[in-house]
């Protein structure tokens, strides 16, 4: 019998490696809640006869040092993309995450029930926006949501 080459050894290394990534990938992609990063972050959730939509926008200001009146266009709140929000139940329990997009708005989905939607801190802002609780009826339109970033402008 021959002794096996080390290139032979490598080679069921490499495959044995392959194989367990395989797995471990596998198996997280049937783990619950799991999902592409897109979605999970973009707040889907599985489809159903009752589940409601919650959307929103999220904006920072002061832009201008000054308020005038009547308001100047130019320094109205600027939207904030990428802000990741956090929904929660009453309870504390994380439902799901969701990122604003480039205009600041976002949009999930959720079954009937009381949350609590909680913004992230944002490079670049004071601090963090203030907590914002909602409740999803089904059948029922939810208000839109506004969250609020101070820029530190005064």
């Amino acid at each position: 019998m021959r002794e096996p080459r080390i290139a032979d050894l490598r080679l069921a290394t490499v495959l044995r490696t392959v194989l367990m990534l395989s797995i471990i990938v596998g198996l997280a992609a049937c783990a619950p809640g799991s999902g592409s990063p897109s979605s999970s972050l973009r707040g889907s959730a599985s489809p159903g006869p009752s589940v409601g939509e919650v959307s929103g926008k999220v904006t920072a200001g002061p832009i201008c040092p000054v308020e005038r009146v009547p308001p100047d266009p130019s320094c109205a709140p600027r939207p904030v993309a990428g802000a990741v929000l956090i929904v929660q139940t009453t309870g504390g329990r994380e439902v799901t995450r969701t990122m604003s997009a480039a205009d600041g708005t976002f949009r999930v989905s959720l079954a009937p029930g009381a949350y609590r939607l909680v913004p992230q801190r944002v490079a670049g802002y004071m601090g963090t926006a203030q907590p914002v609780d909602f409740q999803v009826t089904a059948g029922q339109p939810t208000p839109e949501l506004e969250v609020s970033y101070d820029t530190g402008i005064r």
